[in-house]
């Protein structure tokens, strides 16, 4: 994910990073070839007699800009759900930390054990998102016989709520907190499963395929097509109008696939190591741990300070 200070109009016009240039620049190859080809052989083009005109492409540009629209729409939405459901993760484990720091202010491995649980939990759900292999990580927050066995779960989110949830109901067994203090603790582990609930949601359900399928042939049928039209109105400037016009289609369609899997490694994607960083950070904080790890900025690049 890309946070940078705002830049000039244009600096901004040649910026790369983070832009679907890196990966739509071939394509737009691809059309400017067709279309200096096209011109080079319009004597011959137009001996045939066959004239497109630019109507219906009028009429479709039109269509497919509004399907456009609804499926960036549909995307920003997903993306949208998912950093909420990240923002309420970072809430709900502040919020769970300061109880138990309160609660058991004189336990402090009571308050490290739940600490850590905490961070196996976000960091886990971050690398099963991203179906990434999260032993590593489980062994650096967790003792190495129960990482192992969250390993071999097929949820592994799941177990470690489940293992806190057990902790919980240890200290109200054994008389620590009352059953109101109990059910305000297990009440954020609730709210923690409905965060993992709706990740998996969002992960699991893409936009139909077919949808976007249709959508796709249509803007890349419709950028082909572009500069059999363009040469008979424009001659010598189809290659210029041509590319522009395909990139304000191609480039939003990528946008909309890029942003369809808000948890991904893509440029614009949410930045979940950085979320994950800052969780890890506070908690440390909060617990009074002597060495918490570095901050992490979303943008390498262009690091805010």
């Amino acid at each position: 994910m890309i946070v940078r200070p705002a830049q000039h109009w244009f600096t901004r016009l040649f910026a790369w990073h983070g832009s679907v240039m890196s990966k739509i620049y071939s394509r737009l190859l691809l059309n400017l070839l067709l279309s200096l080809i096209l011109l080079g052989v319009y004597s011959w083009y137009e001996s045939l007699h066959v004239k497109i005109t630019l109507a219906p492409f009028s009429l479709l540009g039109i269509a497919i800009a509004i399907f456009l629209g609804f499926r960036n729409s549909a995307s920003w939405a997903r993306y949208c759900e998912a950093r909420q459901l990240w923002g309420s993760l970072l809430i709900n484990c502040r919020s769970l930390m300061r109880e138990v720091i309160t609660l058991f202010p004189n336990d402090a491995h009571y308050q490290q054990s739940l600490k850590n649980d905490l961070l196996a939990f976000c960091y886990c759900l971050n690398y099963q998102l991203r179906h990434k292999p999260v032993a590593a990580v489980l062994q650096r927050f967790i003792e190495l016989p129960v990482a192992t066995f969250v390993n071999t779960q097929q949820t592994p989110c799941n177990r470690l709520l489940l293992i806190m949830g057990e902790k919980v109901a240890e200290a109200r067994r054994s008389g620590r907190i009352s059953d109101i203090l109990y059910q305000n603790l297990n009440a954020h582990l609730n709210q923690l499963s409905g965060i993992l609930g709706g990740c998996e949601r969002i992960a699991n359900t893409p936009v139909p395929f077919a949808y976007s399928l249709i959508l796709h042939r249509t803007v890349y049928a419709f950028c082909t097509l572009l500069p059999f039209a363009l040469i008979n109105q424009i001659h010598v400037f189809t290659p210029l109008v041509s590319v522009f016009i395909s990139y304000t289609f191609i480039s939003l369609d990528t946008l909309a696939e890029e942003l369809e899997e808000p948890f991904g490694t893509e440029a614009n994607d949410l930045a979940l190591d950085a979320i994950c960083n800052t969780i890890e950070i506070e908690l440390c904080q909060m617990a009074g741990d002597s060495h918490c790890p570095a901050k992490m900025y979303p943008d390498k690049q262009h690091r805010l300070t």
